[in-house]
């Protein structure tokens, strides 16, 4: 069980978007940059969130998907070393620990999937608003033609995806395929700071259900594991991860703190002595 008296003493990077200096070529040179500050944080009021931890298959398996999300090789080697002593030392603790899922229905049968859905109730479903031309339709398909995945991947049954054995939610354990689902759960556990780990810190952590900008709207601080999470590159970025560190600017500049695995588990085994 948590300790609402327990807190967790670990360094935080937060990025010095400041000061600009006009009189430089390039004014941003003038910048701070990374910095750390120590925080205390309220053990009984954070949240560990694994999002889209998947068990994508791999090559041989599932070839369409691996032509199509290129992070796959860092996420794997992400699943198999640090995933499993961050979530063994968050459950040890007595975090939270809770897990917001998507793309498919390999979590609907699942008990702590479906207490989350009654808890929330139904989400109002989104319809866009801009008219369907036919000129956005054509928009549409030259897009995915020649960008996007290409009009040749096309995602079979061998694609379906299911929780990474590393992320496997444990009994009792929340999991959330959407904003109303993870509020729900926050709410009743109590949690105001959610620090997210998983796939990608600049895709699907940020923009899809659940994640930082929907869970920001509402109020919530939201950071996450700078080695616990990678990005979606393209082919200039990716030998250097630059998406990776824009991701982790992003986060600091306008979601919560950048934290390491290493520090991070070694509060979390302090607050459970």
């Amino acid at each position: 069980m948590k300790s609402p008296s327990k807190t967790l003493s670990l360094p935080a990077h937060i990025y010095r978007n400041f000061d600009a200096d006009a009189t430089r070529d390039v004014p941003a040179e003038a910048m701070g940059g990374w910095t750390q500050a120590p925080v205390e944080l309220p053990l009984a009021e954070t949240a560990l969130v694994s999002m889209h931890a998947w068990d994508c298959g791999t090559p041989e398996t599932a070839p369409v998907r691996h032509r199509i999300c290129e992070y796959l090789p860092r996420a794997s080697r992400i699943l198999q070393t640090v995933f499993p002593p961050l979530l063994a030392a968050a459950r040890a603790a007595g975090m939270t620990v809770l897990h917001v899922v998507g793309g498919g229905d390999y979590y609907k049968r699942l008990p702590d999937y479906q207490k989350a859905a009654a808890l929330a109730g139904e989400e109002p479903e989104f319809t866009g608003d801009a008219p369907h031309s036919d000129a956005n339709i054509g928009f549409r398909k030259l897009l995915n033609q020649l960008g996007q995945c290409g009009d040749h991947n096309r995602l079979g049954p061998d694609d379906a995806l299911d929780f990474a054995p590393q992320a496997r939610p444990l009994p009792g354990e929340g999991i959330a395929e959407n904003a109303a689902q993870l509020n729900a759960l926050c709410r009743a556990a109590g949690v105001s700071h959610l620090i997210y780990i998983g796939f990608a810190v600049n895709w699907c952590l940020m923009t899809s259900p659940g994640g930082m900008r929907d869970m920001k709207r509402r109020w919530y601080f939201c950071s996450v594991i700078r080695d616990a999470v990678t990005a979606v590159e393209n082919r200039e970025s990716a030998r250097t991860e630059a998406f990776k560190a824009e991701g982790l600017w992003r986060v600091s500049t306008g979601y919560g703190f950048v934290f390491d695995s290493a520090p991070f588990i070694a509060a979390l085994t302090t607050a459970k002595s």
